[in-house]
């Protein structure tokens, strides 16, 4: 054969495969064998004596392993009070642009900042989000003789209603004593902080305060702490701006918890001083509010009577819902009618008004209101089309990307680092990963990247960015995906519950975090209490020993349809005022039954006391929709979902009727469902939520 051919051959074919080879995916079994060894290498570096772990982490360097660099950061974190300079700046050479560097970069800085070396700590800085080494940072620059700008320096931390670390306290005072904070600045941080209820943001700068003002301060930070001690000692201060204030605030936050006794000690002391208009309208607001939240019998004429300057949106939107209670639908309107104009564009209240317009028989003009929202993917545009027999109007979207964007993003070594974390099922470092990825990639990357997170099955990395993007509503595939299905499925059905039903509230409560855990201790998909589990795992006969196991999605969603179905059974299987009681617990859907069971169920739901319940409720329900139109190409009427209160529900299967769904162009930019997951599975006692009204 002729040399020129043989060398064509080699070109066209043989190198191409050769380069291939060089480039693909490493071995499953090479891969394996490299995740066993960084394990173990993280555990020989959690030991200060033993220097094993170098072979591992050289060994793993080499190979080009992703997560090498976290074998030497894991040797060196627990070590930091004791490293050298040179040992860090080696790691950050090494490791240029890395999370694993930030995080080395950021543990020394706060050694060298407990160290006051401050010299080197110059050297070494770069930006950060981190409030405390920022503070270190101008500390930094204060031992250095500069001095401090408000507007460039302290502005952002200044304006942040939160409580600053105590790296602040040497910055502020310094700043105090060169005039950079004048009195007139702390005296409206003060302010700030009491009007928000924060008692530790205003505990820590009353003593930048000195003498009157001091005491002034410090009476604002026992008002927030103690409002009834301190209503009950206000008779007996004299009258003055600051103590004013002081027992202003006092009345806003003992309304919040017992607007009883906020307007008992109103009466008591309303003459008592000299209010000026802020204060009074501060304390008469606060009491309309919150016995509005606890629909006290006077709570429509006191929300009446606010001046107008008192008033807000939420003295407004109470207003709409006291009348709603009260059944008086003409009074009902005339409360819409006083919204803002923001507020009237808000689906709940277009709604309302279409609903109120309705049943007062002024059909005609309801009949535009619903068929505007009839196009709106959320509760109400739902709600809507139910009522004017309209198909629900889900109109899909597709994410663009080319191929040259998508090459750059499988270069993206920060992602690969996010993913390999996600296979070792270390899913905290997997998502720090995922976020210090996103910071270096551009909108379109992202997009991109969120959907290959979908197509891997890391779902809630797709749901949190399709989400929260304006742009990307509609990819309905994306943000509610179909994962587990079987397993959803068949768990759904053996515990006598409608599967979409079940996927709307793994999607409500983590956003398919599977493993979430919230603030009152729940775990998992479905976010379950573990006496719940434990309670739920000995009736079904299930697998459980501790809270950890609710991490697996399987044995969550297990457990969790059958406490759904529990929770059904208990309201005539409702799933609406299931989900109430899944969100807020039994005892508070109780009062409200007991307070309000003759409204119609979307009037109820509007009426719910607890804010975060409230929409719960009605995004649950709109999943719900969306989830069986994603299973089953229609969706069961969402008005179906929400028998009266009292009435038999009995959960559809693959023959129950369906509506149609339609892609309708939405008039305005997609008002969708509201998206978000948390869980508070505590009550709150005899009082109702009045921090959420």
């Amino acid at each position: 054969m002729p040399l020129r051919p043989i060398r064509r051959f080699l070109q066209r074919c043989l190198v191409p495969l050769l380069a291939a080879l060089a480039t693909a995916p490493l071995h499953a079994a090479d891969r394996a064998e490299q995740r066993a060894q960084f394990r173990t290498a993280l555990s020989l570096a959690a030991k200060p004596q033993d220097t094993a772990w170098k072979r591992y982490a050289a060994a793993l360097e080499e190979a080009r392993y992703p997560l090498a660099p976290y074998v030497e950061l894991a040797a060196l974190r627990p070590r930091v009070a004791k490293l050298e300079r040179r040992e860090v700046e080696d790691f950050l050479k090494r490791w240029p642009d890395t999370l694993a560097a930030r995080d080395l970069r950021e543990a020394y800085l706060r050694e060298l900042a407990r160290r006051g070396d401050w010299t080197t700590f110059r050297a070494l800085w770069q930006d950060s989000s981190d409030r405390e080494l920022q503070c270190n940072a101008l500390q930094a620059r204060l031992a250095a003789g500069d001095r401090l700008d408000f507007a460039r320096d302290l502005e952002t931390l200044w304006q942040d209603s939160r409580a600053l670390p105590s790296a602040c306290d040497p910055v502020l005072a310094a700043a105090h004593r060169g005039g950079t904070l004048d009195d007139q600045r702390i005296r409206e941080r003060l302010d700030r902080a009491a009007a928000a209820g924060n008692a530790e943001a205003a505990a820590e700068i009353a003593p930048l305060l000195d003498g009157v003002e001091r005491a002034d301060a410090d009476r604002i930070v026992t008002a927030l702490r103690d409002p009834s001690g301190t209503l009950a000692k206000a008779k007996n201060w004299p009258d003055g701006a600051h103590v004013r204030d002081a027992v202003s605030y006092a009345f806003a936050r003992l309304a919040r918890s017992n607007s009883s006794a906020a307007e008992t000690a109103w009466a008591n002391l309303q003459a008592r001083f000299q209010w000026s208009a802020e204060q009074k309208n501060r304390i008469l607001h606060a009491i309309a509010l919150y016995r509005a939240t606890s629909y006290s019998p006077d709570a429509l004429a006191r929300l009446k009577a606010l001046p107008e300057e008192a008033e807000d949106e939420a003295t407004r939107e109470w207003q709409v819902r006291i009348a709603l209670t009260g059944g008086d639908y003409k009074e009902t309107l005339e409360a819409l009618d006083g919204l803002s104009d923001a507020q009237k564009e808000d689906p709940r209240w277009r709604y309302l008004r279409a609903r109120l317009l309705d049943k007062l028989g002024r059909k005609a003009e309801a009949a535009p209101i619903y068929a505007a929202l009839a196009r709106e993917a959320n509760f109400y545009g739902f709600l809507a089309a139910d009522w004017s027999e309209q198909p629900y109007a889900i109109c899909p979207g597709k994410l663009a990307g080319t191929d040259a964007a998508e090459a750059t993003l499988a270069k993206q070594v920060d992602l690969e680092r996010a993913y390999e974390f996600r296979e070792l099922g270390m899913l905290r470092e997997a998502r720090r990963e995922w976020d210090f990825a996103m910071g270096k990639l551009d909108q379109n990357q992202r997009r991109l990247a969120a959907d290959l997170a979908y197509r891997r099955g890391w779902y809630d990395r797709a749901v949190f960015a399709f989400s929260a993007d304006p742009e990307t509503q509609k990819l309905y595939e994306q943000r509610f995906p179909l994962g587990m299905e079987k397993h959803v499925r068949q768990e759904a059905r053996a515990a006598g519950v409608d599967p979409a039903w079940a996927y709307a509230i793994i999607r409500a409560e983590s956003a398919w975090m599977t493993d979430a855990r919230s603030h009152a201790d729940a775990y998992g998909l479905m976010q379950l209490l573990p006496g719940v589990a434990k309670q739920m795992a000995k009736a079904e006969g299930l697998p459980y020993s501790k809270a950890q196991d609710l991490f697996d999605p399987e044995l969550n969603v297990q457990l969790g349809t059958r406490f759904l179905g529990r929770m059904a059974d208990k309201y005539d299987g409702s799933p609406w005022l299931a989900s109430a009681a899944y969100n807020a617990g039994g005892a508070p859907v109780g009062r409200w039954l007991d307070a309000r069971a003759s409204l119609e169920p979307d009037f109820f739901i509007e009426t719910i006391p607890y804010k975060e319940t409230r929409e719960y409720v009605s995004r649950v329900l709109a999943f719900s929709v969306i989830y069986d139109w994603r299973m089953n190409g229609k969706a069961l009427p969402l008005s179906s979902r929400m028998p009266k209160i009292g009435q038999a529900y009995r959960a559809p299967d693959d023959r129950t009727p369906r509506k149609a769904v339609v892609c309708a162009p939405s008039p305005t930019p997609p008002a969708t469902v509201a998206d978000g997951a948390a869980s508070p599975k505590q009550d709150t006692g005899t009082g109702e939520d009045a921090s959420q009204p």
